[in-house]
């Protein structure tokens, strides 16, 4: 079963997050903050990571950096979810070693454009 961990302070689009991913049997654990999510990656495995990027205490560019630097998460692909939508925004994610960015505007439209974005993702990794 695919285990996502999804990332942000904001409790409803969280939840619209969880929501979504639950009703195609994906397994979710939920962090309103990069350190609380660390806390989580270091306990359980996790396929893939969904993060908001601003965020108290560690914000989505930091979490996603630590991601990529740990030896045992390097390879879990992160997916930036944020209202942040500038060019500027989305090239800092994938310098920070994001490996996609979807604004979260778009992804209450299309809800498929995740469940896509994931399918890809989760190829690349096996």
């Amino acid at each position: 079963m695919i285990k996502i961990l999804v990332v942000d302070d904001s409790h409803a689009p969280r939840e619209v997050i969880c929501d979504t991913l639950k009703q195609f049997n994906i397994q979710v654990a939920e962090a309103t903050n990069g350190v609380e999510a660390i806390e989580v990656l270091k306990a359980e495995k996790f396929n893939l990571v969904i993060t908001d990027v601003v965020m108290p205490e560690m914000n989505g560019y930091e979490l996603c950096r630590w991601i990529k630097e740990n030896p045992s998460t390097k390879k879990v692909p992160v997916i930036f979810c944020s209202t942040k939508n500038q060019d500027f925004d989305i090239h800092w994610a994938q310098k920070q070693g994001g490996d996609a960015y979807i604004v979260k505007e778009e992804f209450i439209k299309d809800k498929m454009q995740l469940l896509k974005t994931i399918k890809y993702l989760l190829k690349q990794v096996k």
